[in-house]
């Protein structure tokens, strides 16, 4: 299993079962026994321990690295906690082995997104220091202007930061492309109300090398290229910290 004692956050990780991010969602939510007793965050396993989850043993077992693309409908929440959510994202797709998403997409909005079990790829993608990009097609409640266009590349002022400068052009009459490297919380939708402007209809096209070529609810394989740009891209991101 492992020679000395590691965070078992980092363990779930380094197996495939989860990132380490969801590992402690799942120790703080006490789904989680180290020998028949309840985990806690922080705490450290070796070898001769016992992990369960849910009650399951878990699977030591190095699995086959799953990456998924998929094209996420309206309604879908990006949560792993299906005794929660009844549209999550995991029972939607139901795919055969254990994965989870990388980062998030709103309920009200739709498309790319990607799922794997690989927690390492997960920890250096989350890094928004990295400069991902992720694009977007917008949709608004009434026609977009220069000056617009102008003040959401610029930056905008919500969650006590400016956004960061980030490319927008206008597709139409009321819709927009825009190119985020940053992740706030509900971002595009708060920079827009912040400019008097309400989204219709958010859809993510493209996150990094791969753009979104799916129908709505369909997923599929990330190829072996797309996989090895994405490994490139993210090379010389930190890992989460210990």
């Amino acid at each position: 299993m492992m020679n000395e004692p590691i965070r078992l956050n980092k363990y779930f990780s380094e197996i495939g079962f989860c990132s380490r991010r969801a590992a402690d969602k799942l120790i703080d939510q006490e789904r989680v026994l180290i020998n028949n007793k309840t985990a806690i965050v922080g705490q450290k396993v070796n070898r001769d321990d016992i992990i369960k989850v849910d009650g399951e043993l878990l699977n030591t077992k190095k699995e086959r690295q799953v990456y998924l693309a998929f094209n996420k409908p309206i309604g879908i929440v990006c949560t792993t906690d299906t005794r929660v959510e009844k549209d999550n994202i995991i029972d939607f797709i139901n795919y055969p082995s254990r994965i989870y998403p990388i980062g998030r997409l709103d309920k009200p909005s739709e498309g790319l997104i990607f799922l794997t079990n690989d927690g390492e790829i997960v920890n250096k993608i989350l890094r928004a220091r990295n400069n991902h990009e992720k694009e977007y097609l917008v949709t608004v409640n009434k026609p977009v202007t220069d000056d617009f266009i102008s003040k959401m590349g610029i930056g905008i002022p919500i969650l006590d930061t400016i956004t960061r400068k980030c490319f927008v052009k206008q597709t139409h009459k009321k819709q927009f492309k825009i190119i985020l490297t940053q992740g706030l919380n509900r971002q595009i939708r708060r920079m827009c109300e912040y400019l008097d402007y309400r989204v219709i209809k958010l859809i993510r096209t493209r996150i990094m090398n791969v753009n979104l070529d799916l129908d709505v609810g369909k997923y599929r394989e990330l190829t072996s290229k797309e996989i090895e740009s994405i490994k490139e891209l993210v090379v010389d991101s930190n890992k989460t910290i210990d």
